[in-house]
C-alpha cells in the first residue's frame, strides 16, 4: 500500500515510510531518498545493505 504522506525533507509522496533517527532530530517520516542521504551524511564511509532479497 503506498503511504499518502510527504517527506519531511523534499515533501515528494512517501512510497515506503521511513522513521528518521533520534540523533537527527527530525519529525516525520522520511522518503527512501532522504533516508539515505541522511544515513551517509551521519555515518560516512561504505554501506552494506542486508535484506536484499526484499528489493
Amino acid at each position: 500500500m503506498v503511504s499518502k504522506e510527504k517527506c519531511t525533507i523534499c515533501n515528494e509522496k512517501v512510497k515506503l515510510r521511513y522513521k528518521p533517527m533520534e540523533e537527527w532530530k527530525i519529525e516525520g517520516t522520511l522518503c527512501g531518498e532522504c533516508y539515505s542521504k541522511k544515513v551517509h551524511e551521519y555515518y560516512p564511509g561504505e554501506h552494506i545493505r542486508v535484506n536484499k532479497d526484499l528489493d
